[in-house]
């Protein structure tokens, strides 16, 4: 059976669209945002009629033209439909009244990576806060979780949220958008008229553990290039709050565990596979060299391991990113032990922590793998409870079982 996206269930329902007949509708969108023939979804909703009133591009634009964290977009007009295109990542990241009045319901098509960092959840969070606040509807149209259901890493501390840490959640949550916005409309007790125009077909461990196998991968962020870095994502993400290179400045960024040019690439992993052998399962990590053209280490050649989460080296369940990224910086403050791995730089809009720990919602991360006695099974220990207390959490608002 073919998988339908939530966009075109509801082009293809002529019940649904009855229901926006009359009403001012917005779409929360990025280049990724397209129908099964790769129309985007403005113009197929403009196409079907819906009278759409305003956009919004979230982070990296609606055009996904921005590269890195921090770069901003501007508010624009569509240059084909004359409507206002309001940025999300600019001078504010969260919509305001005015934003809000340009439309009684606001459709959010982003396609997500199914990691808490990855900032289009926050942006849902905040879509449905103001929703609350302004009387607004909010139609999630619902797009596969290409990591598929495996939750992993410890939960965000409370104190510790940000614009990549929305709320007390894992870093691999193994939800869809439309299933996350019903944890947050009940862990907030928002108020708000909430739907979620779900997907037809789609088997989380079904063919493609996630990302269906008939459907074409089309970038949601600039990095975002492939299912490989969609799985391996909840682990490389790490790499933001590290010194060493996640491969931006490559073909590759985010598909590798590192990149240094003055580290030994095959000695970390030797010193991994003493450490945790497990964690190295469901991938296959294999040596390799690049020379970024840009961002850290730019005209240098690094050496690097390459994940590959792919084709015949992939074990859904027994692949763990969150885990192997840790052990590769375990392995190199053993084998380094002054090497300074934390980059302390702003990072989304955090000026007072560490960018590791904006990224884990917490310094326990940083804490194991800076304490010389602490060993994998501490970290499992902490992780596995929290992983089972949001297993827990949530298990009533899946909707694809």
């Amino acid at each position: 059976m073919s998988v339908r996206f939530g966009i075109d269930r509801l082009l293809a329902d002529p019940g649904l669209l009855a229901e926006l007949e009359g009403r001012r509708v917005a779409l929360v969108a990025h280049p990724a945002s397209v129908t099964a023939d790769l129309t985007h979804s403005l113009d197929a909703l403009v196409a079907a009629g819906v009278n759409m009133t305003s956009a919004f591009g979230p982070q990296h634009g609606l055009k996904g033209d921005k590269q890195d964290n921090m770069v901003e977009t501007e508010d624009e007009l569509d240059p084909v439909y004359g409507i206002p295109v309001f940025s999300l990542y600019g001078e504010v990241r969260r919509p305001t009244g005015q934003m809000m009045s340009s439309a009684d319901v606001f459709l959010f098509d982003l396609q997500d990576l199914g990691c808490r960092i990855y900032t289009f959840v926050t942006t849902l969070l905040y879509l449905l806060e103001e929703a609350a606040r302004h009387g607004k509807s909010v139609w999630v149209l619902d797009r596969p979780n290409p990591a598929g259901r495996p939750v992993e890493g410890t939960l965000l501390v409370p104190g510790q949220e940000s614009f990549v840490g929305a709320a007390p959640m894992p870093m691999r949550h193994g939800l869809t958008m439309g299933e996350m916005g019903h944890w947050f409309v009940e862990h907030f007790g928002l108020d708000v008229d909430y739907r979620v125009v779900a997907m037809e077909g789609w088997q989380p461990d079904g063919p493609g553990y996630g990302w269906p196998e008939e459907r074409v991968w089309i970038n949601p962020s600039p990095n975002a290039a492939n299912v490989n870095m969609a799985r391996a994502y909840a682990g490389t993400v790490m790499l933001e709050g590290a010194t060493l290179s996640e491969g931006r400045g490559t073909t590759r960024p985010l598909e590798v565990l590192f990149g240094a040019p003055d580290l030994d690439a095959r000695a970390v992993l030797v010193e991994m596979a003493r450490l945790a052998p497990d964690w190295l399962a469901g991938c296959a990590l294999r040596e390799c060299w690049f020379t970024p053209t840009f961002h850290k280490h730019a005209g240098q050649l690094c050496s690097a391991l390459m994940i590959h989460a792919e084709q015949c080296f992939y074990a859904h369940h027994a692949f763990r990113p969150w885990r192997l990224q840790a052990l590769a910086f375990k392995a190199i403050r053993n084998l380094h032990p002054d090497y300074e791995l934390w980059r302390d730089f702003p990072y989304e809009y955090e000026f007072d922590r560490l960018a590791i720990d904006v990224i884990n919602g917490g310094p326990a991360l940083r804490d194991w793998v800076d304490d010389r006695s602490a060993t994998p099974h501490d970290l499992d220990n902490l992780a596995s409870a929290d992983e089972a207390s949001w297993i827990a959490m949530v298990r009533d608002h899946l909707i694809y079982r």
